[in-house]
């Protein structure tokens, strides 16, 4: 299986660009959350390698911008985020399918860059699960995928 080099994905009010398998899109899990945030901020302009120094190009996506580029079908799931009630709702739920995820990777959850208190941060489930979790947590499910504005391209 090829896994394309980059994902530009536009639809549902979001447009960004998602890391290229590699350092930046980690399908084999076990990474932190602090791990994801720093790996993030050492990738090159191409997503593919780690640079000494923190480049700040790459980033992990929000909550929301990961709730509104699920997709189902090769289709925009047609999710939203209420940012009230800390809840996603989508129009069809969500699966495990490319773009943005490895259907055959045991990576399952995405790392966002948000915390919700010193302890937690939250991720978002293939299927469009919103969860604050241990940022310790390196479970083989836990991973992440760098995203950056294409206009930066």
């Amino acid at each position: 299986m090829v896994i394309a080099a980059y994902a530009l994905y536009e639809g549902n009010g979001v447009t960004l660009l998602w890391a290229p398998a590699g350092p930046g899109w980690d399908r084999d899990g076990n990474v932190t959350w602090t791990k994801a945030i720093e790996q993030a901020s050492h990738l090159t302009e191409d997503g593919l390698s780690l640079a000494d120094e923190p480049q700040n190009i790459w980033r992990l996506p929000t909550r929301e911008e990961v709730v509104h580029s699920l997709t189902r079908d090769n289709l925009n799931a047609g999710g939203t985020w209420n940012p009230d009630s800390e809840q996603a709702s989508y129009q069809r739920k969500p699966d495990k399918e490319s773009p943005l995820w490895d259907r055959f990777a045991p990576l399952i959850y995405l790392w966002t860059s948000e915390s919700r208190d010193e302890d937690r941060a939250w991720i978002v489930v293939y299927h469009g699960g919103v969860y604050a979790k241990p940022k310790a947590l390196g479970a083989p499910s836990n991973g992440f995928r760098a995203v950056r504005d294409p206009m930066e391209e």
